[in-house]
C-alpha cells in the first residue's frame, strides 16, 4: 500500500483549472520529485496536501496510509505529520534557534515557558540533523544553509511523516546542498516520506527515486529517474524538446589575450574595496576588467562577497567605498544608484519580490519605473508613450500576460523576472548586472532568459552575472571570476570545470 495516494484532485480559480484531475501515488519512505514549469500546479498541490486549501475547497481525494484525509487547516495537517518547508523560509530571525524550533509548540508550566527544557530538546534535535550550533544562537547570525537545516529541525519537532520541500537549494552552495541531501537520506532511512520540488533537474537525479511531472495543471507522467534523461524530463515538463539548456552565444568567444587587446574595456576596478558600517571589509582590493560584449560570470560560496561586489558597482552599497572606478575608460565617482543608472549601469537584484518589483502594481507600472522621465513632459506622464514602451517590452521579452494592467503578483516567477529585466533594459544600459537571474524559475523561462542574455551581448551590451548554480556560470559565461572572502581567488576562461571553480571558491588553488 502506498503511503500517499492522490486521486482525481482538481482545483479551480475563477473557472481556470490550477489542477485538473491529477492522480499519482508515493511509496512509504520514498524521496519523490515533483516537477513542472511555473503554473503547472505544484504550489496548489502543496496547499491542498498541507491544509491551506481545506477539505471541500477542492475536488477529489487523497489518502495517507489508506485513510482519506480531510484537513480543515494547516494545524490539522501538521498534527498528522504533514509539514512544508517553503522556498522563502519562515524563521523569525530575531529569535534564537531553539525559540524557532519550538515556535507554536512551546514547553510551558503554569503559563511560563520552560526555556531550559526547550534548549535541551533543541540541542538533541540539532545533533540529530548534524548541525553543531548553540540552540541560543540568534537565527540572523546563521548562513542560509544553516537556516534551511533549522527549518528541517522545526519539521522534525512536529513529528513530520510527510516532509514537502519547495525549491530548498536555490540559495545554497554545493557544499550546503550535499549536507542537505545527506540529511534527507537519513530521514528517509528513518521512515520519513519526502516530496522534493525543484527546477534543478540534476539534483533530482542525484536524490530521488521517481519523478512526477505536471503541466498546465494536469498529470503528465511518473517515471523512474534511473530510466529517464534530464532532456526527457524537460520535454515532459514543457511539452516540447529543448535541445540545449544553455544556448550557444553567436559570438561564442573566450576572451583570450589576443581578443582582450582589441576589445573595449567597459569597466575597470583598481584596488576596489567596500566596508560595512562597522568598518569591516566586505570587498578587499579587487582588481577587475570587464570587456564589451562579454558575459562575466562570478562564482563563489555564500558570503564570499559576490552580491556586495555587484552592489558596489551599482552604487547601491551604503558603506565605505575605496579604490578607483573606471567606466567607459573614464575615472568616475557615482554617488547613488540613480547616478549609475543615468550613466548606463543597472542591476537586477537577487530578491526580485522585495527589491526589484512593486508586486501589487501592474506590469505597465513596473516596466516603466526606471524611465518615467523619458515618457514625461513638464512632470506629466504621456500615457501613449508609456503604453507603446510597455507593449514593445512585453513582446521583446515574451512576457506572458493577459493585459498590461495585470498585477505582477499574479504572474509566474519567470514572467516576474522578465519584467525586472525589461525595466532595466528600458534605461538603455551599457552594463547589466544580474544577481541570481534564474533563481526559482522553471526550465522554459530559464532558456528564454539565457537566449535574451546572448542577444543582448551580441548587440554590444556587457553583462556581469552572479550565480550559485555552477552549471549556469559555466554554461553562460565567456569568462569566470571566483571570489573567496571578499577577494578574487581565481579567473577562468569558458570551459572550466565545476571542480576547478569549487577549489577556487574554497581557496584550494590560487
Amino acid at each position: 500500500m502506498s503511503f500517499l495516494e492522490i486521486k482525481n484532485v482538481s482545483k479551480q480559480f475563477g473557472g481556470v483549472h490550477a489542477l485538473n484531475g491529477i492522480s499519482f501515488a508515493i511509496e512509504h519512505g520514498e524521496i519523490h520529485a515533483v516537477c513542472g514549469e511555473n503554473g503547472a500546479g505544484k504550489s496548489t498541490l502543496i496547499k491542498i496536501l498541507s491544509g491551506v486549501y481545506s477539505y471541500g475547497n477542492y475536488e477529489g481525494h487523497f489518502f495517507i496510509d489508506g485513510n482519506e484525509i480531510h484537513f480543515k487547516n494547516i494545524h490539522e495537517a501538521e498534527a498528522a505529520g504533514v509539514v512544508v518547508i517553503h522556498q522563502e523560509l519562515s524563521l523569525v530571525k530575531s529569535m534564537s534557534v531553539a525559540e524557532n524550533i519550538f515556535l507554536g509548540k512551546e514547553i510551558s508550566q503554569l503559563g511560563i515557558i520552560q526555556q531550559h527544557k526547550i534548549h535541551s530538546a533543541s540541542k538533541k534535535i540539532l545533533e540529530q540533523i548534524g548541525l553543531t550550533i548553540s540552540p541560543e544562537t540568534e537565527v540572523s547570525e546563521l548562513g542560509i544553509g544553516e537556516q534551511q537545516l533549522v527549518e528541517i529541525a522545526k519539521a522534525l519537532n512536529k513529528n513530520a511523516r510527510l516532509l514537502i520541500l519547495d525549491e530548498p537549494t536555490t540559495a545554497l552552495t554545493e557544499t550546503e546542498v550535499e549536507k542537505l541531501f545527506n540529511l534527507l537520506r537519513e530521514l528517509q532511512l528513518n521512515g520519513v516520506t519526502i516530496i522534493y520540488i525543484s527546477h534543478r533537474l540534476h539534483e533530482i537525479k542525484l536524490l530521488c527515486k521517481r519523478v512526477t511531472v505536471l503541466r498546465d495543471g494536469k498529470f503528465i507522467a511518473t517515471k523512474i529517474l534511473k530510466e529517464i534523461s534530464v532532456n526527457e524530463i524537460i520535454k515532459l515538463m514543457v511539452g516540447r524538446e529543448i535541445k540545449e539548456l544553455f544556448p550557444k552565444n553567436i559570438l561564442n568567444h573566450s576572451l583570450d589575450q589576443n581578443i582582450k587587446d582589441i576589445v573595449e574595456i567597459v569597466l575597470e576596478l583598481k584596488n576596489f574595496s567596500l566596508s560595512d558600517s562597522y568598518n569591516k571589509k566586505k570587498i578587499e582590493s579587487v582588481n577587475l576588467k570587464v570587456y564589451k560584449g562579454e558575459i562575466l560570470g562570478i562564482a563563489g560560496l555564500m558570503g564570499s562577497g559576490r552580491t556586495e561586489l555587484l552592489m558596489g558597482i551599482a552604487c547601491a552599497w551604503n558603506g565605505k567605498r575605496e579604490g578607483e572606478f573606471f567606466f567607459n575608460q573614464s575615472l568616475v565617482k557615482f554617488n547613488s544608484p540613480a547616478d549609475a543608472i543615468a550613466n548606463g549601469i543597472v542591476m537586477v537584484s537577487e530578491d526580485r519580490k522585495r527589491l526589484g518589483l512593486v508586486l501589487p502594481e501592474s506590469i505597465r507600472f513596473n516596466l516603466n519605473l526606471s524611465t518615467l522621465k523619458n515618457i514625461s513632459s513638464n512632470g506629466i506622464l504621456s500615457s501613449g508613450k508609456e503604453l507603446k514602451q510597455t507593449l514593445e517590452s512585453i513582446q521583446k521579452l515574451s512576457i506572458k500576460t493577459n493585459s498590461v494592467e495585470q498585477s505582477l503578483q499574479n504572474l509566474s516567477g519567470g514572467n516576474q523576472q522578465k519584467t525586472v529585466i525589461g525595466k532595466c533594459l528600458m534605461a538603455a544600459p551599457k552594463l547589466l548586472l544580474l544577481d541570481e537571474p534564474t533563481r526559482g524559475i522553471d526550465i522554459g523561462a530559464r532558456t528564454e532568459i539565457y537566449e535574451l542574455m546572448n542577444h543582448l551581448v551580441n548587440d554590444g551590451l556587457t553583462i556581469i552575472m552572479v550565480s550559485s548554480d555552477l552549471q549556469e556560470v559555466i554554461g553562460m559565461s565567456h569568462r569566470i571570476v571566483v571570489m573567496h572572502e571578499g577577494k578574487i581567488s581565481g579567473e577562468f576562461q569558458s570551459g572550466a570545470s565545476q571542480e576547478e571553480l569549487m577549489n577556487a571558491a574554497h581557496q584550494l588553488v590560487t
